[in-house]
């Protein structure tokens, strides 16, 4: 599935490509869309994976953010959970949450 992002086409699978290329970064994710006033906004929850040290989130947060707007050409909000904190669904990932209204 496609997404517009302030008029950028974004596919979740150029997003995945860029978790699983940041090492420190498991595959599990989940992309949030949201709207503020007109803009539609991308959170991307990304998670660490086991092997990672927990003091590398910020750094891998900001990595993930340079490599969204780099490669992508959005501005993202990007957040890093510890493993086993991102949202998993029975059966078939849920990969896009859309929280925006109509």
């Amino acid at each position: 599935d496609m997404m517009i992002i302030r008029g950028v086409n974004v596919f979740p699978s150029q997003v995945e490509e860029l978790i699983l290329k940041t090492e420190g970064l498991s595959p599990h994710y989940q992309l949030e869309l949201t709207r503020e006033g007109n803009m539609d906004g991308l959170t991307i929850n990304a998670e660490l994976s086991h092997e990672a040290e927990a003091d590398t989130v910020a750094k891998l947060t900001q990595k993930l953010k340079h490599s969204i707007k780099t490669f992508i050409g959005i501005s993202s909000k990007v957040m890093v959970h510890q493993p086993g904190n991102v949202a998993r669904s029975q059966g078939k990932a849920q990969r896009v949450v859309d929280k925006r209204n109509g």
